[in-house]
């Protein structure tokens, strides 16, 4: 294996100069413009202008379209967001499917987050990036089905990645694939099926 050092691909480290402001301002301008002309009309240049930070200084920090957009995401998945602790299983689950539905529910407020999405049909280090933001988000999601399993709502062995998955998929299918609108009633609704499907067991590993 070589030993030599070879120069990081733009926009997937974080430069030791970058400051927090200079990235932040990048990120935003990269949601805007997504927002505004989706992935296939985001230029560097409408970054640059957007931010104030030199076209230069974005060419060389983030290297392209691609690096800004996949930056954009790690910067998403450096939040502080925690998932919701109402006290029972079915309450988080509700909790985080509204939480879908806000920003799902109308063109304007999934208008940066689906143009991420569609981003991640063209280019595949915008797919990796988006995985590894869902990979996160979700991780972070599984401690609802921990505490449920702690208090006795849920069996021991529950399969914690699948429920944090269920509950947001079929929110995730209307307003992506089918184009249907999504409200709370539909997350209410959604959360309840999949707390019911918990509780029976649905969960548990397949017995061979």
């Amino acid at each position: 294996m070589s030993t030599e050092s070879t120069a990081p691909t733009p926009g997937t480290v974080r430069p030791g100069g970058r400051t927090a402001r200079t990235r932040s301002a990048v990120r935003d301008a990269v949601l805007t413009g997504l927002a505004e002309h989706g992935y296939p009309g985001l230029t560097v240049e409408y970054v640059a202008e957007r931010s104030g930070i030199h076209k230069t200084t974005v060419y060389r920090r983030w290297g392209s379209v691609e690096g800004l957009v996949a930056d954009a995401l790690d910067l998403a998945g450096e939040d502080a967001w925690t998932p919701p602790d109402t006290g029972n299983l079915e309450g988080d689950l509700r909790a985080l499917a509204r939480e879908v539905t806000e920003t799902f529910g109308s063109a304007s407020a999934a208008a940066a987050p689906t143009a991420f999405i569609a981003a991640a049909f063209q280019s595949e280090r915008a797919a990796q990036a988006l995985r590894d933001f869902y990979t996160e988000r979700f991780a972070r999601c599984e401690t609802v089905v921990h505490r449920a399993v702690d208090r006795g709502e849920a069996p021991s062995g529950t399969d914690a990645a699948a429920v944090v998955r269920a509950v947001s998929a079929p929110l995730f299918f209307r307003a992506l694939i089918t184009r249907e609108p999504i409200d709370t009633p539909l997350a209410d609704q959604t959360a309840a099926a999949v707390a019911a499907a918990v509780r029976a067991g649905a969960y548990l590993p397949a017995r061979r």
